[in-house]
């Protein structure tokens, strides 16, 4: 059944209308929403599974709580995650710290090797915290391949103080993307401040966000852009649509979310009533001014 004929308002066409925008089920192409779990538990996840287990595509377990959660109650998530058709995947500090190893590529050979184990079916590569070389990313990628995951990648730093440039992010998500990778995910962190895109008020900074656009617009579908904020959320969206990439987005606003992209929130709405009212010419909203006047002058005293 759609998602539009299961709603409690089916038979009012605007909502059933702005219900039936997307997708009713997840592991989309493009319009993909990637949550994050800083350690919600076994009943939480089953809860949000419930309620918005469609419009979940990807799941990521932040930094690294996968191995600070007891490994039956991390077993337990996993399977309910499964069973709902969402991907999972740990977070790509956590991969940081397992490079903090003697030998590089040793260690992200046990690291997906263990990830393989757990069940996890993607895995997230970044340097966010700690650098790493074309040849050992490079190497973290055929190896994920090679253990049958599917591997996501991160660019840009986590520390506001080493920002790489936009020109240096399309770069790296280029030759990420050359060497098959799943999705390119644009750094934003967990605050969605300072960092990728954003300023130190957690405003976009439009020229960044322009060039790198512009330097991938070949490969949008692509990118996952990382936007905890509501307003964050939105801004991209009127920007690509209602089916661009989402990440980082707090496992308790999936549902709001999925009415944002949907046009059933102020933001959008008033977004999509702006775009669908006919725009008056400056030079006829002129005129009319000019006529008004006239009229005015005519009967004044």
């Amino acid at each position: 059944m759609s998602r539009a004929n299961d709603s409690a308002w089916v038979g009012i066409r605007t909502i059933d209308d702005a219900v039936g925008k997307r997708g009713s089920s997840n592991q989309r192409d493009n319009g993909i929403t990637m949550v994050i779990d800083t350690g919600i538990g076994v009943v939480g996840t089953q809860d949000h599974v419930e309620i918005a287990g469609d419009y979940i595509d990807l799941w990521k377990f932040a930094f690294g709580t996968s191995a600070v959660t007891p490994r039956k109650v991390l077993a337990r998530k996993l399977a309910i995650l499964r069973e709902a058709n969402i991907l999972t995947m740990p977070g790509g500090t956590l991969l940081e710290v397992a490079l903090e190893g003697s030998n590089e590529l040793d260690s992200i050979r046990l690291y997906l090797q263990r990830a393989k184990e757990l069940g996890f079916p993607a895995v997230e590569i970044s340097d966010g915290s700690v650098e790493m070389t074309p040849g050992v990313r490079r190497y973290a990628i055929e190896t994920s391949h090679e253990f049958g995951l599917i591997p996501y990648t991160e660019v840009g730093s986590k520390d506001p103080r080493r920002q790489p440039s936009p020109e240096r992010l399309v770069e790296l998500a280029l030759t990420d993307i050359d060497n098959g990778v799943e999705k390119v995910i644009i750094e934003g962190r967990e605050s969605g401040k300072n960092v990728g895109i954003y300023d130190r008020d957690s405003n976009i900074c439009e020229l960044t966000l322009d060039i790198i656009a512009d330097g991938l617009a070949d490969h949008l579908e692509k990118l996952i852009w990382e936007v905890p904020q509501k307003s964050q959320q939105a801004a991209l969206i009127q920007r690509f649509g209602c089916d661009v990439n989402l990440g980082n987005i707090d496992c308790r606003d999936a549902i709001a979310l999925e009415a944002l992209r949907r046009g059933m929130r102020y933001e959008t709405l008033a977004a999509e009533r702006r775009s669908s009212t006919p725009q008056v010419d400056e030079r006829v909203a002129r005129q009319r001014q000019a006529q008004a006047l006239a009229i005015l002058s005519m009967v004044s005293p």
